[in-house]
């Protein structure tokens, strides 16, 4: 099938006309129109008035299928197109009779997606099968929900997929040659990863963007039980919230035994966070100077040093593709407690050591991410 793109914007284009944001205000008028998709010059997406928009065959023996996952086209030729719009659009599709029933496990050619809103759509086509190394991924429906092409362009890369230009033509039939089966798969993302930041810099969001798209992934939670605090409490449902529902969750202290013990180099862990484990480290082993833990006496500090050299060697062993989330504490005034010090302190080396054995580490600053080259 031949799949001509005449327009891979939003609904307006990017930038949309007369819009005052900066993601417009960046790019020259007309960048990327509407988004206009013609399949063999006989099927157009997004379907319009009269349109077969939930079954049919059209001139040519192509068949146009509305799913839960979109529209699925299947060209005389046996190749697969799946188009998925925006979210909001199928949403509405849960309860829709035309497309219940248990969702077909088929593998896609070429995938057009709108992966803005929630990229995580993408992570569950590739959990069920349904997007494979060898499908193509490209993005559609762009517009001002992202900031820049720049930064459009580095959330593509995690997610391993692609954007083109207005005008791309594509053909199913050229894309077994670019990725043939049985070949290895385009590289993937860094399998161990580290996104530093303060309080509220945006770190924890920017580690489920990176890790949506993945097929198989674990939330390890290290923090605390929230208990009675109402602060707390929001600030837990507030994560869980922003969870696909495929994804796990785990909450967990044991670190080195989650990265030892997840064999699968298909697995992704995302954990969050290193500074909420090296705090619990630190009530384990009673090292809180000062108090009634004990944390004055010479073993205390030696067991979370171990701890700490357990979890580095974990770290640099484990086979699992890993994002975690650390605190940089030392951009700040110095504690005014003993404890505080000491923390800060423990958790600057551990970043450090964490750093040196992991392949991407970034500083998150403002929603901002900055790479830290090594």
């Amino acid at each position: 099938m031949e799949i001509r793109l005449e327009g891979t914007g939003g609904p307006e284009g990017w930038p949309a006309p007369g819009c005052g944001c900066a993601s417009c205000g960046r790019l020259s008028p007309g960048r990327r129109g509407p988004a206009s998709i013609v399949i063999d010059g006989i099927v157009r997406l997004p379907p319009r008035a009269g349109d077969p928009a939930h079954g049919g065959v059209p001139p040519g023996g192509r068949l146009l299928v509305r799913t839960l996952d979109g529209y699925e086209i299947t060209g005389p030729d046996g190749s697969r197109v799946l188009y998925t719009p925006c979210c909001d659009g199928l949403q509405d599709d849960e309860d829709d009779e035309d497309v219940s029933g248990p969702r077909p496990r088929e593998p896609f050619d070429l995938v057009l997606i709108d992966p803005l809103d929630r990229p995580e759509r993408l992570g569950d086509l590739r959990r069920r099968g349904r997007v494979t190394p060898t499908t193509r991924v490209i993005a559609v429906h762009l517009d001002h929900r992202v900031p820049s092409e720049d930064e459009l362009a580095r959330r593509l890369a995690h997610w391993r997929a692609e954007a083109v230009p207005d005008g791309t033509v594509l053909d199913t039939r050229d894309i077994p040659a670019r990725h043939p089966l049985g070949d290895p798969p385009p590289p993937g993302p860094a399998r161990r990863t580290l996104l530093l930041g303060g309080a509220r810099s945006g770190k924890s969001e920017e580690a489920e963007l990176r890790v949506a798209a993945d097929p198989d992934v674990t939330y390890v939670a290290t923090g605390p039980a929230p208990g009675d605090d109402p602060s707390w409490l929001a600030r837990v449902k507030l994560h869980r919230d922003r969870r696909p529902r495929h994804w796990r969750t785990l909450e967990t202290t044991d670190l080195t035994g989650v990265l030892t013990g997840t064999d699968s180099p298909g697995r992704t862990l995302l954990i969050d966070g290193i500074g909420t484990w090296l705090a619990a480290v630190f009530d384990e082993c009673g090292a809180w100077p000062g108090g009634d833990s004990g944390g004055d006496s010479e073993q205390a500090p030696a067991d979370v040093r171990r701890r700490c050299d357990a979890l580095v060697a974990a770290w640099r062993h484990t086979r699992a593709r890993v994002v975690a989330v650390s605190d940089e504490v030392g951009l700040g005034v110095i504690p005014a407690t003993a404890a505080g010090r000491l923390f800060r302190d423990e958790l600057g080396r551990l970043n450090q050591r964490l750093a040196r054995e992991s392949e991407d580490v970034a500083l998150v600053i403002a929603g901002r991410t900055l790479p830290l080259p090594c």
